[in-house]
């Protein structure tokens, strides 16, 4: 799952702080937020053909999480929405995009944790790359890591910040065993998500996944679920143990990164038959449909022309 670079992002223009620059000369001050703690809210979007999927929604969190830590000057939908298009634009970009959208605290006056020092409002920070889904739809190998997901009363996960270390250090351990990604649990052993996913079994036709409990409240998680109880298809909410993994006739993968994908192994057992299930395919089907027809259009027709 090692991504290879998109010759097309080569000469990319990054918006950083109200100016459009060259990514080769794009960057943050030393005293930014996000340099100096990490203290900065971000979400993942995709553009598809002109629009991006459940933006609204994205973007909702995003300025959830940047009011739970007190950011001061929190952009309005309709700036973020104008930045995204002007950046889409410079880069003239309509389709197979990536956007990583990043908001700081802002940069501060002098080196500390205090938020007191930050002398001016937000750093807003937007990434566009050309990149398709990235996770192997032939099938993942996960691995369970060491490493627990916080609890609400520790760090809460519905704050969609910027310290992804327990993430990163997951990923360590699934490269060194050779899999593609980690299942992590919650402080409890109960499955919480993938290092940089969601996680979904499949037992006898009926679609589950864990609380969101010790990990945040996903959107393409939500879609997936959504879809099931438009579709009829049985699902349920409930805590998930490793072992119900393990015996299970399906498990897949969602993000707004890599879409739907499903997971052949974990921890060096077979999951169902090995193949990519019907059940995955199927939401997989779903879902795409949904991606196709239910985006927010970020460029009028004329702009898309």
């Amino acid at each position: 799952m090692k991504q290879a670079p998109d010759p097309r992002n080569e000469d990319l223009i990054v918006y950083v702080d109200g100016e459009l620059v060259p990514r080769d000369e794009a960057g943050v001050s030393p005293f930014d937020s996000a340099v100096q703690g990490g203290d900065a809210v971000w979400e993942g979007l995709r553009l598809y053909e002109n629009t991006i999927f459940r933006l609204q929604a994205h973007l909702e969190r995003l300025r959830d999480s940047a009011r739970a830590l007190a950011f001061d000057d929190i952009p309005s939908t309709e700036r973020l929405i104008e930045e995204l298009r002007r950046t889409l634009a410079a880069n003239d970009m309509h389709d197979e995009v990536h956007v990583r959208l990043t908001l700081t605290r802002g940069e501060k006056t002098t080196s500390g944790m205090d938020p007191r020092l930050n002398a001016s409002g937000p750093t807003l920070i937007i990434l566009p790359e050309y990149k398709t889904p990235v996770y192997d739809k032939s099938g993942l190998s996960f691995v369970t890591s060491s490493i627990r997901r916080f609890p609400p009363d520790c760090l809460d996960p519905k704050i969609h910040h910027n310290n992804l270390l327990q993430s990163i250090l997951a990923k360590i351990e699934a490269n060194e065993a050779g899999a593609d990604a980690a299942l992590m649990l919650d402080r409890d052993g109960f499955i919480a998500e993938g290092h940089g996913t969601h996680v979904f079994l499949v037992d006898d036709g009926t679609v589950l996944t864990g609380p969101a409990h010790a990990c945040p409240e996903g959107i393409t998680r939500q879609t997936v679920l959504d879809l099931c109880a438009r579709h009829d298809i049985p699902h349920a909410v409930r805590p998930l143990t490793v072992m119900e993994a393990y015996r299970a006739d399906e498990m897949f993968c969602s993000g707004t990164m890599g879409e739907l994908a499903g997971v052949t192994t974990l921890d060096g057992r077979t999951i169902g038959d090995g193949a990519i299930g019907s059940m995955t395919r199927r939401l997989s089907a779903l879902y795409a449909e949904e991606t196709a027809t239910q985006g927010y259009p970020i460029f009028a027709s004329a702009d898309a022309a």
